[in-house]
């Protein structure tokens, strides 16, 4: 077994387990990562507007990909808005 796979099954519980924490808390992390862009951007007095919405957009992603994983381990598109 090499190193990336002894690493990939130590960390797959603690994968598991922030999935399921995403999936329970989703809108309260979305709603934190919002907060956080708008502090941020008010601090830059707006200098940085495009690369926050842009990162704040693929964080958002990133965490619908993990809130909506099934059990197959494939991933469920999250529900339109």
């Amino acid at each position: 077994m090499g190193f990336k796979d002894n690493l990939k099954a130590k960390l797959a519980p603690a994968r598991d387990k922030v999935s399921h924490l995403a999936q329970r808390h989703e809108g309260k992390i979305g709603h934190g990562l919002e907060r956080a862009a708008r502090t941020v951007d008010h601090k830059t007095k707006g200098k940085y507007s495009d690369k926050i919405e842009t990162s704040t957009g693929k964080a958002k992603e990133a965490l619908g990909r993990m809130a909506h994983k099934d059990d197959t381990g494939g991933t469920t598109p999250p529900p339109a808005s």
